[in-house]
């Protein structure tokens, strides 16, 4: 299983944590979101907003280009 996909695989279990809680969906992916945007800022040096903007920005104006990287990113399993 790659990155991406034990990511998406965290989602879909925060999502059925919340049952059939309100928003869901928006309060699972939110809360990935704040853990990820705080060990971007732990971790990713001087450019991490950046980063952060580029995303955003390429989601925003550009899905299927964002589409395209999410799908790279998912790759191959790495043997180890």
């Amino acid at each position: 299983m790659t990155p991406i996909e034990k990511v998406e695989a965290l989602y879909d279990e925060l999502v059925a944590w919340y049952a059939q809680g309100q928003d869901r969906e928006t309060r699972a992916a939110a809360k990935l979101l704040m853990v990820a945007l705080l060990k971007l800022k732990e971790h990713g040096g001087f450019g991490w907003q950046g980063l952060v903007e580029d995303y955003v920005l390429m989601l925003k104006n550009d899905p299927e280009r964002f589409q395209r990287v999410l799908d790279a990113n998912r790759g191959e399993s790495k043997a180890g």
